[in-house]
């Protein structure tokens, strides 16, 4: 056992006492006694060196430390409890995935793919959760990633489901109506929405055009998320730029038009991965091999 870990049984004790505010209801929910979960919660606090209740009289209270770690325990054990009932239901209750996905593509583009694959595979439960930077798999419960990029992260495997493709500026109908004719001149004026995470976007876009990148078109708001970009873009805050493919309902439904047919050629794109070393699961072969058969249309 790893000795930096406090015992379960007192995380547990605590958890309760802190939840529910009370010793007696904490011992009542877990089958101890009173003592026993006074106790347990004592030796955690001495164990820590802080105070994780105030007890004035008879009522328990916690501190900001206590609160904070309270609810840091309860996302663990939360979790401990879900895999647990996964591990005891076994496979008659099916198989359940843990993949970490960039927001964007996951709502715009996966989730309305992801009814085909449950149709496929109605025992395989995909849980998806969002990563928007690296991570080591030997760090993180996950058991396989979706990311953009322009390589395999080390140590996994997997595929490219496919490059990204183009990028188009985007705006609103009346955003465009108002800022005509869109020229080099016209679109230098307007104001520009960037995605931080992508900070060299427009200024690749107006290279590839053969146009300058001016200071005004530099300066505009900055989001962290596509999805940012393009309500901001739809709301007539300026101009945007985005993958085609992840805006395909608002340029159908005509929320965003694209005001000049200039695009950005991107090379890198989405890939697939998952850690290197025994076999992957049954479940992790079947969504891989549907992910991967996947076209950006």
């Amino acid at each position: 056992m790893r000795k930096d870990i406090p015992n379960l049984g007192a995380l547990q004790a605590f958890e309760a006492s802190a939840r529910l505010g009370s010793f007696t209801r904490a011992a009542a929910e877990l089958a101890l006694t009173q003592s026993a979960v006074g106790r347990q919660v004592a030796t955690l606090e001495q164990r820590l060196g802080v105070p994780l209740f105030s007890r004035v009289r008879r009522r328990l209270t916690l501190t900001d430390t206590g609160r904070e770690y309270a609810a840091r325990i309860r996302r663990h054990l939360d979790q401990i409890r879900r895999d647990t009932l996964e591990i005891s239901a076994g496979h008659d209750m099916g198989f359940v995935l843990e993949v970490a996905v960039v927001p964007t593509f996951a709502t715009q583009w996966l989730i309305p793919r992801l009814p085909d694959f449950s149709r496929q595979h109605p025992n395989i439960t995909v849980n998806l959760s969002v990563r928007t930077q690296p991570f080591s798999f030997q760090e993180n419960a996950y058991d396989a990633a979706i990311y953009f990029g322009d390589q395999f992260w080390p140590s996994t495997q997997g595929g490219l489901i496919f490059s990204e493709g183009e990028m188009v500026p985007v705006c609103s109908p009346a955003f465009r109506d108002a800022n005509g004719p869109w020229n080099e001149a016209a679109f230098g004026r307007c104001r520009h929405v960037h995605l931080s995470t992508r900070a060299h976007a427009w200024r690749d876009w107006y290279a590839q055009q053969g146009w300058d990148y001016t200071l005004h078109a530099s300066r505009g708001p900055r989001y962290e998320l596509f999805t940012m970009v393009t309500a901001a873009a739809a709301a007539g805050m300026g101009v945007g730029l985005a993958p085609r493919l992840l805006i395909e309902r608002e340029l159908r439904t005509g929320e965003l038009v694209v005001p000049i047919d200039r695009h950005l050629e991107v090379s890198q794109g989405y890939y697939f991965a998952y850690p290197e070393g025994p076999p992957a699961s049954g479940a992790l072969e079947n969504f891989k091999g549907w992910v991967l058969s996947l076209t950006p249309g």
